[in-house]
C-alpha cells in the first residue's frame, strides 16, 4: 500500500473485518486485529478509504512501495501511519505465488478506544496525518520496541476476550505510540541537516510570497500553503518547526510578517492601517492583535519607541 498512489477505481473498507476480509486475512477482534503481510491472500489494484486506523510495519529491503527515502534514514525497518478517510493507493497483487511484502500490520477502529484514555488522546499523534514519505524509519533497536508491542497485543487478542482485554490491549497500543513519538523526534534529530535545508527554503519562500505580492490576492500566507510549496504534510511540517524553532508553524508565520511590518512601519511611509492591507491582513485590527502577541507592544507602541 502506497499514499501516493491512486487509481480511479475506490474501495470503501469501513471496518476491521471489511479490511481483513478484503487482504485475505483473520479477523482477531470486530474493532481491533493484527496481521502479518506473509499471509495475505490475492486482492485487486485501487485505492483504498478505510475507516479504520492503521499501523504498517514493513522491512525495506521487499515489496514495492516507495517512501522517498534519503540518506539519512535507518535502514532497518519502516513504520507507515493511516488515520481513517486516508485514501490508500494499492498497487494489488492478482497472482498468488508473487512475491509478497514482509511486516505486520494493526488495525482498530475508532471506537475500540471509546472509554480510554486513548479516545482522546489520539488526536495528539500528529504521525497519523503525515505522509508516505514522512515514514518512521526504525533502527534494529526501535524496531524490537515495537514489534514487542504488536506481539504482545496480538498474543492478547488470541486469548479469550474477557473484561480486561481493551485495557490491557490499549495500554500496549497507548505505549508504542507514545515510542513512536520518541523515535520521530530522534529522527528530526538525525534529520537536522536536512530540516535546515527546509528552514531555509521556508524562508525563501516567504520572502517570495510578498515580494510576488501574492498577499494581495491569497492574503496571508498559511500553513497549508507552505507545507504544500514544500511537499511535506502539513502534521508533519508543522512538527518539524516545532522541533527547529519551538514555534508553532503559524507563529512561525506570524513572525516572519511581523518583522515585515516592522520595517514597512519603520520607513514611515505607510501607516498602519495601509500597512496591515499591504501585508495581506483583512482588517487592520487584525495586524494589531497579533503584533501585540508576537511583540508584547501594539504598531503604534512600537512607533513611538522608534522616534
Amino acid at each position: 500500500m502506497d499514499k501516493t498512489f491512486k487509481t480511479d477505481k475506490t474501495f470503501k473498507l469501513g471496518s476491521v473485518s471489511e479490511f481483513c476480509n478484503f487482504f485475505g486475512v483473520e479477523t482477531l477482534h470486530p474493532l481491533i486485529s493484527v496481521a502479518n503481510f506473509e499471509d495475505y491472500g490475492t486482492y485487486p489494484e485501487g485505492t483504498m478509504n478505510a475507516g479504520v486506523y492503521c499501523i504498517m510495519y514493513k522491512e525495506l529491503h521487499c515489496g514495492e512501495m516507495k517512501y522517498g527515502r534519503s540518506k539519512y534514514d535507518y535502514q532497518a525497518g519502516t513504520l507507515l501511519f493511516i488515520s481513517p478517510g486516508q485514501l490508500v493507493g494499492i498497487k494489488g497483487r492478482q497472482d498468488p505465488d508473487a512475491p509478497k511484502y514482509k511486516g505486520h500490520v494493526l488495525i482498530f477502529h475508532p471506537d475500540f478506544l471509546y472509554g480510554t484514555p486513548l479516545a482522546r488522546a489520539i488526536k495528539d499523534y500528529s504521525f497519523f496525518s503525515y505522509d508516505a514519505n514522512e515514514a518512521l524509519h526504525m533502527s534494529e533497536k526501535e524496531k524490537k520496541i515495537i514489534l514487542g508491542c504488536i506481539e504482545e497485543i496480538k498474543t492478547e487478542l488470541a486469548n479469550n476476550i474477557d473484561r480486561h482485554t481493551k485495557q490491557i490491549v490499549t495500554s500496549y497500543l497507548g505505549t508504542m505510540l507514545n515510542h513512536c513519538v520518541r523515535f520521530y523526534e530522534r529522527q528530526f534529530i538525525t534529520r537536522e541537516v536536512s530540516n535546515r535545508g527546509i528552514m531555509g527554503k521556508l524562508e525563501t519562500l516567504l520572502n517570495d510570497y510578498f515580494d510576488n505580492n501574492r498577499q494581495e490576492e491569497q492574503g496571508l500566507p498559511s500553513v497549508q500553503y507552505c507545507a504544500r510549496e514544500l511537499c511535506l504534510s502539513p502534521n508533519y511540517f508543522g512538527d518539524l518547526i516545532k522541533k527547529e524553532t519551538d514555534n508553532t508553524a503559524t507563529e512561525y508565520i506570524q513572525r516572519f510578517v511581523i518583522e515585515r511590518a516592522k520595517i514597512l512601519l519603520a520607513e514611515g511611509e505607510l501607516n498602519i492601517s495601509e500597512t496591515a492591507y499591504e501585508l495581506g491582513f483583512r482588517y487592520p485590527h487584525h495586524l494589531t492583535r497579533v503584533f501585540k502577541k508576537v511583540t508584547g507592544r501594539t504598531p503604534y507602541e512600537y512607533l513611538s519607541s522608534c522616534n
